[in-house]
């Protein structure tokens, strides 16, 4: 009994520390946001100054887009169509993925390499029968003839 206590003490340790750290995330991301807040009423102020009329309802929230290290916007299905055509053979998404990124630097993580392709089966099964042609499961892409 006494090791199970020792452990169990131990854990609860760590687990309050885990706890405080993460209120003081949420604390501060609560602060940050209560900032933001009075920012966007002093900006909502200034418009209504400027122009009574203004229906602020209609400005709508602006979410920005994380870049892709490795590929610009658009580019990246080509990128895929160039590797399928230097290949010469259909290939499945992941060996698709691996060869687009191959000599990419910086050198993407796991979990990047996922992403990349998860976003190249989506651009695939975008134009599955218009320019690619995906076969079985896992899928093997191959360029449609024209």
């Amino acid at each position: 009994m006494p090791r199970a206590e020792i452990l169990s003490k131990q854990a609860i340790h760590t687990l309050t520390q885990l706890h405080a750290e993460l209120a003081g995330k949420i604390e501060g991301n609560r602060k940050t946001g209560d900032r933001l807040r009075a920012q966007m009423v002093q900006v909502e102020a200034v418009i209504k100054m400027l122009s009574p009329d203004f229906n602020l309802g209609r400005i709508s929230p602006k979410r920005r887009v994380i870049g892709n290290p490795w590929f610009k916007r658009g580019t990246m299905y080509r990128s895929a169509v160039d590797v399928m055509r230097r290949a010469g053979r259909p290939m499945t998404a992941r060996e698709i993925t691996d060869a687009v990124l191959n000599g990419k630097t910086p050198t993407p993580s796991r979990q990047q390499a996922i992403n990349i392709q998860a976003a190249i089966i989506a651009a695939l099964i975008k134009r599955n029968g218009k320019t690619v042609i995906g076969d079985g499961s896992p899928a093997i892409w191959r360029i449609l003839e024209s």
